[in-house]
């Protein structure tokens, strides 16, 4: 079988990621990079054809499928020409700047019948795997709260990209929050209601850089989720996962704890507290840990991308899911401007 000729649309930060990805997974290969400003250091390392826009990249014929990192407002029409020339797309988060457009996104892709898989990439990692069949098989019980802590003190030169700076593309409730409100979903299930807080006090951008968050699951449950890209600490996914270590450091502490009726669950350290007997708060629990081989999401990622590209999956992460996601976002957001309780999903 040959190789499957992916194209990198926008060759930033993630852009630079997969291109390294894909040259470490058999079976594909990087055939083009598309970028109007940068990319050409990329291209050059990797040997494959720069382009300026998507239409001459169609137009060479060189790809057979499609990785989108663009900026965020671009998403939707550039994933939209891709679709409808019948390639395949693995598309960054968030899908588009708005739900609106998401949805318009999801119409192009059941009208050209071609696949799209999120990039969601932690949904790969076998650390996210381990924990998602402990809580499918019952081992924590019901979800009764759930803690979050995303603290990424991100450094003055991230924010000379001016679209990190607006209020329609950028601050971390889209940027990063999206993430791991896409991990409670896929652990927990649908969100029912969202109530939350926002402040731009430390950067004084448009855009948030703190916030709160309470989210009641459909379930019952409840999270708590606090996310700063101006706070200094060692609590986020991010830099302690070792996901990816050329750019972020892995520190040794968590950033999620779930707690639920039977036992309780920390990541990204897998550990597994329960009770010998019936839980009792005057009672030591038990500290174990889940196993887990470790292993690349991102190699994880290029590798089911490359299968559901082929036909022979179907997209762990879809565009629904993608677009689910920015409605717990929507809503947060919603809540943080108009002080009351909002509703993300569709009952």
């Amino acid at each position: 079988m040959s190789d499957l000729r992916i194209a990198i649309v926008g060759a930033g930060i993630i852009g630079h990621t997969h291109a390294a990805t894909l040259a470490d997974v058999r079976g594909v290969a990087l055939s083009a990079v598309v970028d109007p400003i940068a990319g050409a250091d990329v291209a050059e390392r990797h040997g494959v054809p720069l382009f300026t826009d998507v239409g001459a990249l169609l137009d060479a014929g060189v790809a057979d499928a499609a990785i989108v990192a663009s900026p965020n407002d671009t998403h939707v029409p550039i994933t939209s020409a891709l679709l409808r020339a019948g390639l395949p797309v693995l598309l960054e988060k968030p899908v588009a700047n708005s739900v609106a457009d998401g949805e318009a996104l999801i119409a192009v892709a059941e009208e050209t019948g071609v696949p799209v898989l999120v990039g969601h990439h932690r949904r790969h990692n076998p650390i996210i795997k381990a924990a998602k069949a402990a809580i499918t098989a019952g081992r924590l019980g019901d979800l009764v709260t759930a803690t979050v802590n995303s603290t990424l003190a991100k450094p003055s030169s991230y924010f000379d990209v001016a679209w990190r700076r607006g209020s329609a593309s950028g601050g971390p409730l889209s940027i990063n929050l999206i993430h791991e409100i896409d991990l409670l979903r896929h652990f927990w299930g649908e969100v029912a209601e969202v109530r939350a807080f926002a402040s731009n006090h430390h950067r004084g951008f448009d855009v948030e850089d703190t916030a709160a968050a309470i989210l009641v699951f459909a379930s019952g449950g409840i999270a708590t989720l606090t996310i700063s890209d101006a706070a200094t600490g060692p609590w986020a996914w991010d830099v302690t996962a070792g996901e990816n270590p050329a750019r972020f450091p892995a520190h040794d502490t968590i950033a999620h704890a779930y707690a639920g009726t039977l036992a309780a669950l920390s990541l990204p350290d897998l550990a597994f507290w329960r009770p010998a007997d019936e839980p009792d708060w005057t009672v030591r629990m038990t500290r174990g840990t889940l196993p887990c081989t470790p292993a690349d999401p991102y190699i994880g990622q290029i590798e089911h991308f490359a299968a559901v590209a082929r036909g022979n999956a179907s997209p762990l992460v879809s565009l629904a899911d993608g677009v689910a996601n920015m409605r717990v976002i929507e809503a947060i957001k919603t809540s943080a401007a108009n002080g009351a309780p909002a509703q993300p999903m569709r009952l």
